[in-house]
């Protein structure tokens, strides 16, 4: 994978901690200004004033002194100057949890989608949780079976942003149970990898292509460019999968990846 940008992806497990101290949302702190811009961007949730109040309110106690709230709920919202502007003189933008199928359809092909890549590419620093966490990678799952073996044609995948390439993301990754499901997607795209991100959990992708794991829990990394077979394109619909060779890393707080290398980071103290 080749470096695309010069900015920051957090990219949030879900269920991240806001009251205490909010280790993974601190990050916006510790790399704006106090002059810069954060947006918590609503899309994705049918309750837009509700979280997006709700969120104001913690990046606020955090420290920041700039935060707009961005309800953008229709295509022709996405299109209006007044918000594009708004997310054009952002430095971070964040994107909360709900439903990823809305962010894409809402956004997709307007200019407000492209303002948010353009940020990105610029340097900016693009937060997202749950649903703003899978929509980052370039195909997304949608729809997949919890606390299930890996099934063909049990996945269901779509476009995202494309803001992280050659990635699957899933989150809520052990608390549901996704590994299953995650596995499917990898098998039947094995030149990708696939990133499953516990709850209070968080990986900070770095400009020069690796990441490190940020919160409390563990991010689980399937790397199917090792299988050495898998029975997938001879299956019928809902048969469980055969795979050898895949390779799976469970990495905590202290670790990190390099996208370019493929391999595992131990980083210094925990840093």
């Amino acid at each position: 994978m080749e470096e695309v940008s010069k900015g920051y992806l957090i990219i949030i497990g879900g269920a991240e901690d806001k009251n205490g101290d909010s280790e993974i949302l601190r990050q916006a702190k510790q790399m704006m200004d106090d002059s810069d811009w954060l947006t918590v961007l609503t899309t994705a949730t049918e309750k837009p004033q509700e979280v997006g109040k709700d969120y104001a309110k913690v990046f606020e106690r955090l420290g920041i002194k700039k935060i707009n709230v961005l309800n953008i709920n229709t295509r022709d919202d996405a299109e209006n100057e007044r918000n594009c502007e708004i997310i054009k003189k952002s430095r971070c933008l964040f994107m909360t949890g709900g439903d990823q199928l809305r962010i894409t359809s809402i956004l997709g092909g307007t200019r407000a989608g492209r303002e948010i890549i353009e940020l990105y590419k610029n340097g900016g620093i693009i937060m997202g949780t749950s649903a703003g966490a899978s929509v980052m990678s370039s195909t997304m799952i949608v729809q997949g079976n919890d606390n299930e073996p890996a099934r063909k044609c049990t996945l269901k995948m779509a476009p995202g942003l494309g803001l992280f390439d050659g990635a699957i993301i899933d989150q809520h990754f052990d608390q549901r149970g996704r590994f299953g499901r995650l596995l499917c997607g990898v098998c039947e795209n094995p030149d990708v990898l696939g990133i499953g991100i516990d709850e209070n959990t968080a990986i900070k992708l770095f400009p020069d292509n690796h990441f490190e794991i940020i919160g409390s829990n563990a991010v689980t990394i399937i790397d199917g460019k090792t299988i050495k077979s898998s029975n997938v394109s001879e299956l019928k619909p809902d048969e469980i999968l055969a795979i050898t060779g895949v390779t799976v890393h469970v990495l905590p707080k202290g670790y990190g990846f390099d996208l370019n290398e493929r391999k595992v980071l131990r980083l210094k103290n925990g840093d």
